[in-house]
């Protein structure tokens, strides 16, 4: 598969903001390790092999095991992620499929158990973010180096 354009050079003042918004996520105080892990869950869901290779290899860059990124696809089955992981990895699959969940109430309400108002945004936005990434990779057929 060929990439069809490069976005950086295609739109840059577009990718700017997108970077722009990238950095102000990463300071709203959501752990890294966390945000890896969302990262990678939406791009496995989307289909996205240029950021599922880029978000690994962030994670294990932040300490992450290769045991928990090798389960992150079937983390309801393992012992492996904590309540609090649990329930963003919950929430970021409801609302990357969010035309079919409509972010249902029970997901929603297990994260507030273990996450504050702002917290939640910060993490939708963090969610919403990386989806917009996946589509402009897939669309433009971004591909691992």
């Amino acid at each position: 598969m060929e990439a069809r354009l490069d976005l950086y050079k295609a739109s840059p003042d577009a990718i700017k903001a997108i970077v722009a918004m990238e950095s102000a996520v990463a300071k709203l105080g959501l752990e890294p390790a966390l945000q890896e892990l969302l990262k990678l869950r939406a791009s496995q869901i989307n289909g996205c092999a240029f950021c599922v290779d880029m978000h690994s290899s962030d994670a294990r860059k932040k300490g992450e095991t290769e045991r928990r990124l090798f389960a992150v696809s079937v983390w309801r089955e393992t012992p492996f992620f904590t309540p609090r992981e649990r329930a963003a990895l919950a929430w970021t699959e409801a609302v990357t499929l969010i035309a079919d969940t409509h972010a249902p109430d029970d997901v929603h309400a297990e994260l507030a158990a273990y996450f504050s108002e702002a917290e939640r945004v910060n993490l939708t936005l963090a969610i919403g973010l990386i989806n917009i990434w996946n589509r402009l990779a897939i669309a433009f057929r971004k591909m691992p180096a």
